[in-house]
């Protein structure tokens, strides 16, 4: 596996990446967006938020992808073949490189996520409704802090 930024071209394969993880990781969420509605996000929205890298396979194919933007983790998805092999977890560690802390948002019914980001130091900040995201599905607020984990 290597890591490295990506690039605007890159997008595509995300975008579909993202989408099978979607389905076969989470297949309770309702599909609210068309693989052209994918693209463009990730195009035109995502990539100039703020820092995006990608984990390549031996073959080159992209098999995981991470967003950052300032203190928070937007997106971290890896291929579901290339789950517990390292991918997350390295690119867990290059959206941390560079900074003090980060806040992210998962479903509380993704228990291997929440399992992940618990054990890579990330704490419960609140759970909700769902009523403020547009899949209406009940969610979590994480957080982790480089100062919590020295001190910790």
């Amino acid at each position: 596996m290597r890591l490295r930024r990506a690039a605007r071209d890159d997008m595509a394969a995300v975008a579909v990446l993202h989408r099978l993880t979607m389905k076969t990781s989470l297949p309770y969420l309702p599909d609210l967006h068309t693989p052209a509605e994918d693209l463009a996000f990730f195009r035109d929205v995502l990539f100039d938020r703020g820092e995006m890298w990608v984990a390549e396979g031996a073959d080159g194919a992209i098999v995981g992808y991470t967003a950052v933007s300032p203190g928070w983790l937007d997106h971290l998805y890896v291929h579901p073949d290339h789950h517990r092999l390292g991918v997350g977890h390295a690119l867990l560690e290059q959206a941390r490189a560079d900074v003090s802390a980060l806040q992210l948002w998962a479903f509380q019914r993704n228990a291997s996520a929440r399992a992940f980001y618990e054990a890579h130091g990330f704490t419960i900040q609140r759970l909700t409704d769902g009523s403020g995201n547009e899949e209406r599905e009940p969610d979590v607020l994480y957080a982790w802090s480089r100062a919590a984990i020295a001190n910790g």
